[in-house]
């Protein structure tokens, strides 16, 4: 997924912000959102997750085998982050900063790739969740989505956000 046009920044956005309304709403079953909070991304997903893809998920989501996994890890975030998930207010790297999350864990999020990367972010979420502290889950959805040559601008955007917090306090 490009992150280069407005419209699909609003269009991640706007998918992002229903997902974590959706999941993190009191009418979304408890059992199902515990599925999601259990997912691993090289697992295959439990068929609660195919059940919520096919009805919230943008398409293309099932593109190819690392999309599925992509989108199966920001489910999952926001799942174990409900229902405090999702604010546009809280930069990803300002949230792990306020937080008290390591500058040495924040290095080794940024840097990796592939499933190591998935996995960092879902420990992120849990670390997060566990000081109740909600995230712009477009910044860290973008973190998995956005490929290889656009992803380093987004690492110094996520960087500033984290360095400026801890300047801050």
């Amino acid at each position: 997924m490009s992150t280069a046009t407005p419209a699909s920044k609003t269009s991640l956005a706007s998918t992002i912000g229903r997902i974590a309304g959706i999941i993190g709403s009191d009418h979304f079953a408890t059992g199902e959102r515990a599925d999601l909070r259990r997912m691993v991304p090289d697992q295959p997903p439990p068929l609660s997750f195919y059940r919520f893809a096919l009805s919230h998920l943008p398409e293309g989501w099932d593109r190819n085998q690392n999309t599925i996994r992509d989108w199966m890890t920001i489910t999952a975030g926001i799942a174990i982050m409900s229902p405090n998930a999702h604010s546009l207010e809280r930069g990803f790297g300002s949230a792990l900063a306020k937080a008290g999350y390591s500058e040495i864990r924040f290095e080794r999020l940024l840097s990796s790739t592939g499933n190591t990367r998935r996995v960092l972010v879902l420990r992120a979420a849990r670390f997060l969740a566990a000081k109740n502290t909600p995230c712009n889950w477009v910044e860290g959805s973008k973190l998995l989505l956005t490929r290889e040559e656009e992803r380093e601008t987004l690492h110094r955007r996520i960087a500033q956000d984290f360095y400026r917090s801890i300047d801050s306090n």
